[in-house]
């Protein structure tokens, strides 16, 4: 198995209902090992930004909003297959569609807008590769390698 990395996002529809702790758990309890994290406020320029890849799409502005209408928690999961593990996790990117026991399916309940659905993750290594840099510079990336002893 190849260890990786991938971005998650625990949205601000996750950080509104208090269960940033029970995500991050979930993850943690499928040998994701949470190398970085943040919580920021993102703006509209960086969330038109981070979002490049769905403008034009016709949910884009409505996504725009939502992304930034509260604070939201960046992570950076390290582990063995962590972009497949993780999106297996998250479950269904519809929330509607997301079985229960994935965090889509558990926390995003009733839901009925597609971009509310509590968490986004990398889809694939090279979309990692783009994401994970635009929270977090390398230096903040606390893997074991880069764990220093005195």
């Amino acid at each position: 198995m190849a260890t990786e990395r991938t971005l998650s996002l625990i949205k601000p529809d996750a950080v509104e209902k208090n269960c940033i702790g029970k995500i991050i758990t979930r993850f943690e309890d499928a040998n994701l090992r949470v190398v970085a994290a943040k919580m920021i406020w993102l703006n509209k320029k960086d969330a038109e930004k981070f979002y490049s890849v769905h403008k034009g799409k016709h949910f884009f502005e409505t996504l725009i909003q939502f992304i930034t209408s509260g604070p939201l928690v960046a992570l950076v999961l390290e582990g063995d297959n962590a972009i497949l593990k993780n999106r297996e996790i998250m479950g269904a990117t519809d929330p509607r569609k997301a079985l229960p026991g994935t965090i889509r399916g558990d926390f995003a309940k009733g839901v009925e807008r597609m971009e509310r659905n509590i968490v986004h993750g990398s889809d694939a290594l090279e979309t990692a590769e783009v994401e994970i840099p635009f929270f977090f510079s390398e230096r903040k990336i606390f893997a074991e390698r880069n764990v220093q002893t005195s």
